[in-house]
């Protein structure tokens, strides 16, 4: 987790221009003269970039730093009502989630971080299906994976592919499929699940309550929505 707000925004920053330029992190890392571990570590807010640093990895993509002040959590307001804006069925068409999850083998699973939130309609973003398994399935979801083009997140380079797909390898539980990305976490039994309806189809998803979302974007979106929930008694 970033040790501040801050420091989170900004490697979301970078990360997101460095995406947009389609540079993998060592080619962004070589034309800022840093190592690819230090871009590693800014983007995932671990460290905080000395201004130095920050004007080079941001001069090496030709853009620069604009800095202001805003109230407290204003951000996290106007990208809520953003999201809120947007009807949960045109979400989940973008996502290809019923899609993906046709496709995925026929284990036991339960939807849960992002991808449970926003089915329960709290205004978070979702790039990826975000499922718990369970281990003894472990051995049929890689093979699905093996069948399916999957490659593994490689954080070492951040980008997917050159490392082992199983879960039981140490590593992220993250993987992009010919279908889309998926975010698993691994445990021992599946959590206790509600069930939720859109468009005739039902899903079982972890509670809202329960949730515990790992992306620093999304969390800090959840925290200020449950909060404003609370605030105006919904």
């Amino acid at each position: 987790m970033p040790s501040t707000r801050l420091v989170g925004l900004i490697g979301t920053a970078i990360r997101q221009q460095r995406q947009s330029r389609e540079l993998s992190q060592c080619e962004l890392a070589e034309l800022a003269g840093i190592s690819q571990a230090t871009v590693a570590r800014i983007e995932g807010g671990d460290r905080a970039p000395s201004i130095a640093v920050l004007e080079r990895v941001l001069a090496a993509m030709d853009v620069q730093l604009v800095i202001g002040v805003e109230p407290l959590d204003a951000h996290l307001d106007a990208r809520i009502d953003d999201l809120a804006a947007q009807p949960i069925a045109e979400r989940i068409d973008g996502l290809g989630l019923d899609e993906l999850l046709d496709r995925l083998p026929d284990v036991p699973q339960v939807l849960t971080g992002s991808t449970a939130a926003l089915l329960q309609g709290a205004p978070v973003p979702v790039d990826a299906l975000e499922i718990a398994l369970r281990w003894r399935d472990a051995k049929p979801f890689t093979r699905w994976l093996e069948a399916n083009y999957g490659q593994r997140w490689n954080a070492r380079w951040g980008e997917f592919g050159g490392v082992w797909l199983e879960p039981e390898e140490p590593g992220e539980h993250r993987w992009s499929t010919r279908y889309g990305e998926i975010r698993a976490t691994m445990c021992d039994e599946l959590p206790e699940t509600v069930e939720v309806r859109h468009g005739g189809r039902s899903y079982q998803v972890v509670p809202l309550v329960e949730l515990e979302l790992r992306e620093p974007r999304a969390a800090e979106l959840l925290r200020r929505y449950r909060n404003r929930q609370l605030t105006s008694g919904n």
